[in-house]
């Protein structure tokens, strides 16, 4: 399954009229609902890779809402969350809120504010999967770059000239300017600002402590030069 598929608005509460009517509503806006009676059920059956959002009461028999939500973050799950309850209170829903959840609806709600919040969620869900998805999309180009190439990305993300990568990897600029041209090539970047773009999407800035001109006192092996 990806990300072009339809959204689905999955409803988990253990009331089956709420189950019911919070169905209708999003129906009534040409969405599509799947409805689970308890936690059990809805992890027994999701997907994690269906675009959507989730419905999801706080209280019920066995593992609550917020369990639900503490679980899915462990799983690395993002999907946005909508909360609805009859028995909300303030720590309650600053602790969901503070876990990242879109709202924290009080039954008996007006269907608007539970829609709004419904396509509120939806949005943060198509932005999450896009942003993924070109984080994935520049993991697979960087995964192209030999060891070297790495290198002299990292250098040119550091703001460094081809003189002072050649300086620290113990090589000549001329070589640096060729291995340069690779990478921009592998990258698929017409430009260093696009580089850095897509460098920070793929975690390179994370990793810049390993570099080499991070450490003042390095010196390349022979065996690592060009």
């Amino acid at each position: 399954m990806t990300d072009t598929a339809m959204p689905v608005v999955f409803i988990v509460d253990d009331d089956l009229g709420v189950r019911q009517m919070i169905a209708r509503m999003v129906r009534s806006v040409q969405l599509t609902p799947r409805t689970f009676d308890s936690v059990h059920e809805f992890l027994d059956q999701f997907d994690p890779a269906q675009p959507g959002c989730l419905v999801l009461d706080v209280r019920m028999p066995g593992e609550s809402g917020l369990e639900l939500q503490e679980r899915l973050a462990r799983m690395g799950v993002r999907i946005p969350i909508v909360f609805i309850t009859g028995h909300g209170d303030i720590p309650m829903s600053v602790r969901a809120m503070k876990a990242g959840a879109v709202d924290f609806i009080e039954k008996p709600f007006h269907d608007q504010v539970l829609l709004d919040a419904i396509h509120t969620a939806l949005a943060r869900d198509r932005e999450q999967r896009k942003a993924e998805s070109a984080r994935a999309d520049a993991r697979a180009r960087l995964a192209t770059l030999t060891p070297r190439e790495r290198e002299v990305l990292s250098g040119v993300v550091a703001g460094l000239a081809n003189k002072q990568i050649a300086a620290k990897l113990g090589t000549t600029e001329q070589t640096i300017k060729l291995h340069r041209g690779r990478v921009m090539n592998k990258m698929r970047a017409d430009s260093v600002a696009e580089l850095v773009i897509l460098a920070q999407r793929a975690g390179v800035m994370d990793a810049q402590e390993h570099a080499p001109w991070s450490h003042p006192g390095h010196e390349p092996s022979p065996e690592s030069r060009a």
